[in-house]
């Protein structure tokens, strides 16, 4: 997933939603219902984290990172077994 400075036109409308939202004193509750308000958040998010590498002088990453951000799963049992014929008679 490459993700770019630039914000799409929904992610925009999310992000005045919320700051027209906050200027009134509400809360931007619903913004969270956007379609678009995951997408701006894992960019702002990844703006975050180059701008603290920015600062401390690490060099900017490319690619995957180190450590998935959502957790850790196992990997699929390889072990099956051949004698089963679930998956060859199917019809």
């Amino acid at each position: 997933m490459r993700i770019s400075n630039s914000f799409s036109e929904g992610e925009i409308q999310v992000m005045d939603f919320i700051l027209t939202t906050l200027l009134r004193g509400g809360t931007p509750n619903m913004a969270v219902r956007s379609k678009d308000f995951a997408s701006l958040c894992r960019k702002v998010q990844s703006m975050k984290s180059r701008a603290a590498d920015v600062k401390t002088g690490a060099p900017v990453k490319r690619g995957e990172p180190a450590q998935s951000s959502v957790g850790v799963i196992g990997a699929a049992d390889d072990s099956v077994d051949e004698s089963a014929d679930d998956f060859r008679d199917v019809g």
